[in-house]
């Protein structure tokens, strides 16, 4: 059952009682969505012209689930509707993961990530006050720190983690966690920051607090729905709290 949420909060804030935003040691960002919006399709081409050479066939990404999906779990899904799945797919995700990061640095300079509303400012407020930040994404390595760096946002992080070798956003934000806690202390406390519900469900999933910006596709009362720790518009919305 999603908490109560008062009539101030179904509109821009929400605030589970008693968390504290500020507390964690360490944050990990989703980058679409959260970090950047991309208005470009150099990512999404990518999956085409990768599969093209590898597999000789185009597979449409039309109706798949891509908003908190993984770059691998996109690939999986649309290559299962070809009717290919399984080992027949393993096999050739080395080359095809190989091929897309290729493409879109290739493609690099047609490439337009704008950050999110205020983001930059949440970073460096959380930057000032000593806080360890760093991504988890579910976009492969060279493509979400081509994103990142884009927007001007790179510099701000200490590390990521990303799709390949890992596959689940779940088992991204364990990794993301373990580098965090590498870095720390291996009592480090880490937070989540990502604009989707598949964020909220998987760092439940590993049991770190998740806070829900509603900055990509997914509305404030979408996300406040999933029942995260903490809800906001957007980055402006968490620094103007008392």
């Amino acid at each position: 059952m999603s908490a109560p949420v008062s009539p101030f909060a179904a509109h821009r804030v929400y605030v589970r009682d008693r968390f504290q935003w500020t507390s964690a040691d360490a944050y990990l960002f989703d980058i679409d969505g959260t970090l950047v919006n991309c208005r470009d399709a150099v990512h999404y081409r990518a999956f085409h012209e990768a599969t093209r050479r590898v597999l000789q066939i185009e597979p449409s990404l039309d109706g798949l689930h891509l908003h908190g999906n993984t770059d691998i779990g996109i690939l999986r899904a649309a290559l299962a509707r070809e009717g290919l799945a399984g080992a027949a797919v393993d096999r050739h995700l080395p080359q095809i993961v190989e091929l897309m990061c290729a493409e879109v640095l290739r493609n690099r300079a047609h490439m337009r990530p704008e950050p999110c509303a205020s983001i930059r400012d949440l970073l460096v407020f959380l930057q000032e006050r000593g806080k360890l930040l760093g991504t988890a994404s579910g976009n492969l390595e060279p493509i979400g720190w081509l994103k990142v760096e884009e927007a001007g946002l790179k510099s701000l992080l200490s590390f990521g983690a990303f799709a390949w070798p890992s596959e689940s956003r779940a088992e991204i934000f364990r990794h993301g966690i373990a580098l965090a806690r590498q870095r720390l202390s291996t009592t480090a406390s880490v937070c989540v920051v990502g604009d989707t519900p598949a964020d909220i469900e998987s760092a439940k999933a590993v049991n770190v607090p998740v806070i829900a910006i509603a900055t990509g596709i997914y509305s404030f009362s979408d996300l406040v729905a999933c029942d995260p720790d903490a809800c906001f518009k957007c980055a402006s919305d968490l620094l103007a709290l008392p």
